[in-house]
């Protein structure tokens, strides 16, 4: 599973021109599913996502977590982040989670972060959607945790 973070003051989903998503400061989470991935891997990396001190204190150090700055998320699914890019230069991707599959874990990590921090500071896309995302992207700030690198499976 991998997420790519991004530390934001304010982002939106549209798809076909309406706005299905908004939030304020927090953080906008690419969401990327692998073949291997389950609901115990997803448990671990949205505990991670929830914990990462990322937002500056009163002495502009990462020291404040997103339920500490009563921050908020916009969760987007992104099949893309599973790109194999080595061979010829289309992307394959064959190593992303089957559509099903991935919805599936995508919503249960939308129901992990609703259960954490409330249903009205999380905001997502669509799966599957031709989705159209804006940002302002804070520092810019930007992680990237990788299920793999993490030693989470």
């Amino acid at each position: 599973m991998r997420f790519v973070i991004q530390r934001v003051r304010e982002a939106a989903v549209r798809v076909e021109g309406e706005t299905i998503g908004e939030i304020g400061l927090g953080f906008v989470v690419l969401i990327g599913v692998s073949q291997e991935d389950d609901e115990a891997v997803a448990d671990k990396m949205v505990a991670k996502l929830l914990k990462l001190r990322i937002f500056e204190d009163e002495n502009g150090k990462t020291n404040l977590d997103i339920d500490t700055v009563q921050g908020q998320l916009l969760l987007i699914s992104q099949f893309t982040l599973y790109a194999d890019c080595r061979k010829g230069n289309r992307p394959s991707f064959v190593n992303a989670g089957g559509p099903e599959m991935a919805d599936a874990l995508y919503q249960y990590i939308i129901g992990k972060c609703r259960e954490a921090l409330g249903e009205g500071r999380v905001a997502i896309g669509s799966f599957g959607a031709d989705m159209k995302v804006s940002l302002v992207n804070d520092g810019p700030f930007t992680v990237i945790l990788d299920s793999a690198d993490l030693n989470l499976k």
